[in-house]
């Protein structure tokens, strides 16, 4: 089998940092989580407002502003008039900035599941994964075209699960199979909770790809690997 492909900048691109260098999915500090946490709690304000409600200079502000605007974190907005004359300018959260608050859905998923588990048994739960696989099935039938050659239907289905959030790329492997390569396991929790999501994923790809084709884990990220890749190839004709 040859070597996985390195990420490329495709795969995983750079988020542009603040002005002090600073990523943005590195944690903000002081007065710049100060700011954002003011502005998580209302829709929109402007710079005065948040320097009366922070205690801080108007100028400060902005140059707060200016650097978690350059960060993706913030952005104008258009404020309601309070007199004559133009309305000030006013500042919100981009949807980026929502990364800076905690997400335990996946704490969530994982409860559900071991809930389901407890209270239903196995059974059940086995009954929710299959509705779920052939929801997914629905969809991936919808965008990944049965009547094209291999390469453009493993093609669509990286794209598919890149939507979904696995930043999946298909490598063609130069001997008539390709390799879907997933960089990033959105369901990583919920998979260790549940190893047969894992499974209905390899069942997927198969009745998505068709009865003409072969379909194997390669890697395995529940396996110690650092992502998970499948080989995808055309079934051997059999006769007789």
């Amino acid at each position: 089998m040859p070597p996985l492909p390195a990420p490329t900048d495709a795969s995983s691109p750079p988020r542009p940092p603040d002005d002090a260098g600073t990523p943005v999915h590195a944690p903000l500090t002081g007065a710049r989580r100060r700011v954002v946490e003011v502005l998580k709690r209302t829709d929109a304000a402007t710079a005065p407002q948040l320097a009366e409600t922070l205690g801080l200079s108007s100028a400060a502000v902005r140059q707060h502003l200016d650097g978690l605007a350059a960060a993706g974190l913030v952005e104008r907005a258009a404020s309601a008039p309070v007199g004559p004359g133009r309305p000030p300018m006013a500042w919100r959260l981009t949807d980026l900035a929502q990364e800076l608050f905690p997400d335990r859905h996946a704490d969530l998923t994982v409860t559900l599941i071991d809930t389901i588990r407890s209270t239903l048994g196995d059974a059940a739960l086995d009954q929710v994964i299959q509705a779920r696989t052939a929801a997914q099935e629905a969809e991936y039938r919808a965008v990944v075209p049965a009547d094209r050659p291999l390469a453009d239907r493993v093609a669509a289905l990286a794209r598919q699960r890149t939507v979904e959030g696995y930043v999946a790329e298909a490598v063609d492997n130069g001997d008539g199979s390709f390799l879907l390569v997933e960089h990033h396991c959105p369901i990583c929790e919920a998979a260790a909770a549940c190893l047969d999501l894992c499974r209905s994923e390899l069942t997927l790809f198969r009745s998505v790809l068709g009865p003409d084709v072969e379909v194997e884990r390669t890697r395995h990220l529940m396996q110690g690997d650092q992502r998970c890749a499948y080989r995808i190839s055309s079934a051997p004709i059999t006769t007789g």
